[in-house]
């Protein structure tokens, strides 16, 4: 049995824990700006969570799905694509509710519906079965873009939101790590142990996201019951940037049909711009979440525990990537410049791509470990400034719509990666480690697309901000 001095070091470290955890939870209130605001942010933020835990454990078990399934890598690349596609094409109807009913209430209602999917997946006694199961997880997960974009848009004023964007985004790689470090391990042990542990939060979560307020429509503006330009507005306003007079809206947007409102939302040019690079980035992040770990495990030749803590390590960096990109694009935007947020992605972009390439190529774990933490530092930070620039350049009656169009085309995106990193590591390079290893190398093509794309965003960022000012104050004067 233990002695007293042993109990008394073990309270004292307890304690020391303790007050370490309430001292970052006062940190994180004071950074945000209050414990209201505190509270909306780590629950949207544990909503991106929970679905990249779920899509990175179907990565982290994907051996053990093999040998219990007698399935290929394929396979697992199809088990994570029509969940993706499913999800690709539910994202329109819930961008349609997103704009029209009460968004707490449906994202809540979604989540109960994610935590039946998952205790269905553990219990399914083959890969049809495994299959069926995730089909019905994708359709329900969609609902999260449209309605987390939308609330975002509502809850914080403009200035903010870049930053903002960085902590809710923060949740989703933090869920990543869980998917690959926590119920990684459990899936060693039990795979279908893995899914009932990430479905467990699920009804807890949905309880709070219910309990949320509804904020108005249109956000701070709308409430002060004038259309108060955005700092990126204000700027354009003062350079005399003129909106373009073909795409300043003349209608309700509350009117407007899925139809008419998707026409509208790929008219303007930045937001085709940043769909582009949002899926360029996300179809390779969607290839390592699937086949990151058994890639580090063959590598760099270590087991899945420590490859498990590798990706930990990686993982801090894209956490302070994240809060970093989102920070500093709202920081410049507010010292003057007018494309901060695309170019502060664009820069990560580029890096991003360049800090892969001996990451990929080294065999050695400690070599690749700083390219590989950098490289997802920059991978990260490209996202919130990006986040936040489409809301810029988009009315707020159209947030949700507008949410929805852009996770379709980036899902479409993520749907495809697994399929094509697993064939393409099969079928073109052989499979085994260096099937994966050239896989990787090959796909940072496309990633490369992002920093192309987002720099051609540069030209048409400014007139696009414009002409959304132009009709979020004709759409306030309607109202």
């Amino acid at each position: 049995m233990p002695d007293n001095g042993s109990r008394r070091a073990g309270a004292s470290v307890v304690g020391a824990m303790a007050r370490l955890g309430r001292a970052g939870g006062r940190a994180l209130t004071d950074t945000i700006g209050g414990a209201e605001r505190t509270r909306i942010v780590v629950l949207l933020a544990s909503v991106l969570a929970l679905s990249s835990a779920d899509a990175s454990t179907v990565g982290a078990s994907a051996s053990h799905l093999r040998s219990s399934l007698h399935i290929t890598n394929t396979d697992i690349g199809l088990l994570v694509s029509v969940t993706s596609l499913v999800a690709a094409a539910a994202s329109l109807p819930f961008g349609v509710l997103a704009d029209r009913v009460r968004r707490t209430w449906l994202l809540g209602a979604a989540i109960v519906l994610w935590g039946v999917a998952m205790i269905w997946s553990a219990t399914v006694p083959s890969f049809g079965q495994l299959l069926v199961a995730r089909l019905f997880l994708g359709g329900v997960t969609a609902v999260a873009g449209p309605v987390v974009a939308s609330l975002v848009g509502d809850y914080f004023h403009a200035s903010e939101r870049g930053r903002i964007y960085g902590f809710i985004l923060a949740g989703e790689l933090l869920g990543a790590g869980v998917g690959f470090g926590v119920t990684g391990d459990i899936a060693a042990l039990s795979w279908r142990a893995a899914f009932v542990i990430l479905a467990l939060p699920a009804f807890v979560l949905a309880w709070f996201i219910v309990h949320l307020p509804e904020p108005a429509r249109g956000g701070v503006a709308e409430e002060a019951g004038a259309a108060e330009p955005t700092d990126a507005q204000r700027l354009a306003s003062e350079r005399g940037l003129e909106p373009d007079p073909e795409l300043v809206l003349t209608q309700d947007p509350r009117r407007m049909g899925l139809l008419a409102a998707t026409r509208y939302i790929l008219r303007v040019r930045t937001n085709i711009v940043l769909i582009a690079a949002s899926a360029c980035g996300y179809y390779f992040l969607a290839g390592v979440q699937t086949f990151g770990i058994e890639f580090v495990t063959h590598q760099y030749r270590i087991d899945q525990a420590l490859a498990n803590l590798l990706l930990l390590v990686v993982g801090v960096g894209a956490i302070v990537g994240v809060l970093a990109g989102g920070t500093i694009g709202d920081f410049l935007l507010r010292r003057g410049y007018l494309n901060a947020r695309i170019l502060v992605s664009a820069i990560a972009a580029t890096a991003c791509v360049v800090l892969f390439i001996p990451a990929l190529v080294t065999r050695s774990a400690f070599t690749a470990l700083p390219y590989i933490v950098l490289a997802a530092f920059a991978l990260s930070a490209q996202n919130p400034p990006l986040d936040a620039a489409r809301l810029d350049v988009m009315v707020p009656r159209l947030w949700g719509r507008a949410e929805g169009v852009r996770t379709f085309l980036r899902t479409l995106a993520m749907a495809l990666a697994p399929l094509l990193f697993g064939a393409v590591s099969d079928y073109v390079f052989g499979g085994g480690r260096a099937g994966l290893q050239r896989t990787f190398l090959v796909m940072l093509i496309p990633l490369s697309g992002s920093a192309f794309f987002l720099f051609r965003g540069l030209r048409t960022y400014p007139r696009d901000v414009a002409t959304a000012a132009a009709s979020t104050k004709a759409d306030l004067t309607r109202a």
